[in-house]
């Protein structure tokens, strides 16, 4: 195996090593890329059918809830209020806004759903989003100091991220985030990690403080002010059914995402491994950086089908509702290339997520032998060969990025 070869394999927590050869890869890429075009193809009545009523069911959902809400002083109502209000902003956040914003539905030229004009009722600025998501994560998935999802800028989620006194905090850091996860999500693009460091200033940021200073209040406007003061006498019910929901939509979308890309057996990668990266290698990439999540049709749905990562970060573009039929090729391509496909139930992959938070809060809890042999590929080729998986198949290469979204498919 060439030296280019072990530069492009994973270097993962796990002693297997796992690598493509260029001929292998395109091959590997060919078929997904088969996959992407099939799918898109098709695209029609049906996936629109599929958005308009989910977008229905969950403006129904919110309607009642905040009506019922108003109704509170029986308990009852506030309980069910509360429930379907959260259910509406799982569903607004998830599978309309995260998965329209992807760009998923803009064949269809309705510009409600169009990627460009969307806003989720979240605290972070949706413009902002489609940079540090569709763009930064999606192009640079796991890539250590380039994904800036890697920890949030807060969090120690990787071993090759340099251990310091103040990752002890880890397990209380992933707490907070997980409850307060859409101020989190708001203040990603602000970059607070760089500014701490002195990399930057605030005052390079103003705008984007600007921005997130705007939709923060507007959101808080909207949920601890508008909607109780006009409930009246009712309003402490409407406060706290608000905040309930919101908290409701925070840690399911906290643990849905989580379980996307940090449980046990996904893979981070260096920015040397990664130049000049072609197609295949780029979905070989995003293969072992995400895991997907078992479950039944509305445990996929509440997860935005993110329980799909795998497919999702391989066909971003597609509408996720398609995963699933997807996903059964997409794994019967990877076993036959010799490559893993991570996959298990909510509370195992998630169980996995929380053990990495308070493994990596410790300074042993960090890069082992087998990290440290992986980092120096050629002077350790005998001893890895055996685990490295071989992999044979066919050719073909397909460029299609699609930036006027901010999607970049292939770097």
């Amino acid at each position: 195996m060439s030296q280019n070869d072990l530069r492009r394999s994973a270097r993962p927590e796990q002693k297997k090593i796992y690598s493509l050869t260029p001929e292998q890869a395109d091959a590997f890429g060919a078929e997904l890329d088969a996959i992407r075009e099939r799918v898109i193809a098709d695209l029609g009545e049906r996936d629109a059918t599929y958005i308009r009523s989910i977008i229905k069911t969950q403006r129904k959902l919110e309607v009642g809830g905040r009506a019922l809400l108003f109704a509170s002083i029986f308990p009852p109502f506030w309980l069910a209020g509360t429930a379907m209000l959260g259910i509406a902003k799982i569903l607004d956040n998830m599978e309309i806004g995260h998965n329209v914003m992807h760009g998923q539905y803009d064949w269809m030229g309705d510009p409600a759903i169009s990627s460009k004009a969307f806003e989720w009722d979240t605290a972070c600025p949706a413009d902002q989003w489609r940079h540090s998501h569709n763009y930064m994560h999606h192009t640079y998935t796991n890539i250590v100091d380039m994904d800036r999802d890697i920890g949030y800028g807060i969090l120690r989620m990787s071993e090759d991220q340099k251990w310091s006194p103040y990752y002890l905090g880890n397990p209380v850091y992933a707490f907070l985030l997980m409850v307060f996860f859409q101020y989190g999500v708001a203040l990603h693009e602000l970059e607070t990690e760089r500014i701490r460091s002195g990399e930057i200033s605030i005052k390079d940021k103003k705008d984007v403080l600007r921005g997130i200073w705007a939709k923060t209040k507007r959101q808080t406007l909207k949920d601890y002010v508008a909607f109780p003061l006009l409930a009246g006498p009712f309003a402490p019910f409407v406060f706290t059914g608000n905040m309930t929901a919101n908290l409701m939509r925070n840690v399911w979308s906290y643990m849905i995402i989580f379980c996307g890309h940090f449980p046990e057996g996904t893979q981070e990668f260096s920015i040397e491994e990664t130049e000049n990266e072609s197609r295949g290698m780029w979905y070989f990439r995003q293969l072992l950086g995400s895991a997907n999540l078992t479950g039944g049709r509305w445990f996929h749905i509440l997860s935005g089908n993110l329980s799909f990562q795998i497919e999702h970060h391989l066909f971003p573009d597609i509408p996720a509702h398609r995963h699933a039929e997807i996903a059964v090729e997409v794994r019967e391509i990877c076993e036959r290339y010799g490559l893993p496909y991570n996959t298990g139930p909510l509370h195992k992959q998630f169980a996995s997520v929380v053990r990495k938070i308070v493994r990596l809060a410790f300074p042993w809890g960090g890069r082992g032998k087998d990290s440290e042999a992986a980092d120096k590929p050629v002077e350790v080729i005998d001893s890895v060969a055996e685990s490295v998986v071989d992999v044979t198949e066919p050719v073909n290469n397909d460029d299609s990025a699609t930036a006027e979204r901010e999607l970049v498919l292939v770097p």
